[in-house]
């Protein structure tokens, strides 16, 4: 317990300053979020990486913590999951080479033997949506580290239920390494998580999740698994029902995400990711009691309800106005008005 709080407290810290430290080498190196109109670093998820790594890690090899079995190999693949979002930050790759990366390494985490093969190769697949979907959220500033904390403290409580202990307490620095993050990401945002920390959030949290759904039951784990990360899974419902409505490229970003339309709602920045933020913990909530078996597990249908029933009603949010013309073009028009 002492050394649980003693972690979490170095890892807020110690995230907290390493984010301060990366914002001048990401605005020099140019790896800066491009949809924004001022210069926002990603290296942000570097920050958080280093501390969730480098606490977890001093746990374990002091004997203090010990991470406990597969849960090492979780973190080093959630290593190598961030390595490849920092070169997306760095150099960008294409959506494809981020999900067949992630898939690679969630494959080697999955616990087969108490999953079984058709049940792993799902969980892969989830594993690979969550953590794309976490990358997604990080549309607005202190979302996705908002909903991240929420959820790590939902899946560390179930894995304390299970006496996975282990596994707990690094959830716990995680979180408590996004908070640290979050002090230089609440709007307006002066650093940003990249694909670098969104994907190794999302990618610790989904398999985090599936380790301690292990043995149960296929549709049952749906569920509790949907439950703790439903915004997440909201987003992208919304954004590609909405484009392939649209008719736009799935790929092509735009103004369409979930914060971005209840923006249109007339929120404000900070208002929004608190909705959200208290959407998660009601969705976190639902499958944590549903794991512990406090709830019944058909109360996740309330969760995928809500979850429906707010993509729908954003669904009718305009997200798409007409382009700005560019300044060749306002010249053109202008030659046309005056003859």
């Amino acid at each position: 317990m002492i050394y649980g709080i003693v972690a979490a407290t170095t890892a807020l810290l110690l995230a907290a300053l390493l984010t301060a430290l990366l914002r001048g080498p990401g605005l020099r190196t140019r790896a800066v979020d491009r949809r924004r109109q001022r210069p926002v670093p990603l290296l942000g998820g570097v920050a958080v990486v280093l501390a969730t790594c480098a606490v977890a890690v001093t746990g374990a090899w002091t004997r203090v913590a010990p991470l406990g079995d597969g849960v090492g190999r979780l973190l080093a693949a959630g290593a190598g999951v961030a390595l490849l979002g920092l070169v997306a930050d760095v150099w960008r790759l294409r959506p494809r080479v981020l999900a067949a990366g992630t898939a690679v390494a969630a494959a080697c985490v999955v616990p087969y033997d108490e999953t079984g093969v058709p049940a792993g190769l799902l969980a892969v697949g989830w594993t690979v949506f969550v953590a794309l979907a976490f990358r997604s959220l990080d549309h607005a500033d202190g979302l996705a580290g908002t909903v991240g904390v929420v959820t790590a403290f939902g899946v560390a409580a179930c894995a304390a239920a299970d006496l996975m202990d282990g596994l707990a307490v690094l959830l716990s620095v995680l979180a408590a390494a996004l908070t640290g993050f979050l002090m230089h990401n609440w709007h307006p945002a002066r650093i940003g998580l990249g694909t670098c920390g969104s994907l190794f959030a999302g990618f610790l949290l989904a398999s985090s999740a599936v380790f301690t759904r292990a043995g149960h039951g296929i549709g049952s784990s749906a569920g509790v698994l949907f439950a703790l990360t439903a915004v997440a899974g909201a987003d992208v419902v919304l954004v590609v029902v909405s484009r392939r409505l649209a008719r736009r490229p799935l790929l092509r970003s735009g103004p369409d995400h979930l914060a971005h339309r209840l923006r249109r709602l007339g929120l404000t920045a900070q208002g929004a990711t608190v909705l959200l933020g208290l959407g998660s913990f009601s969705g976190v909530l639902v499958g944590v009691l549903a794991h512990t078996g406090w709830a019944d597990q058909d109360n996740v249908l309330w969760v995928a309800g809500g979850a429906l029933l707010a993509v729908l009603l954003l669904l009718r949010v305009p997200a798409y106005g007409a382009r700005r013309p560019v300044p060749s073009q306002v010249r053109t028009q202008l030659r046309v008005r005056n003859g």
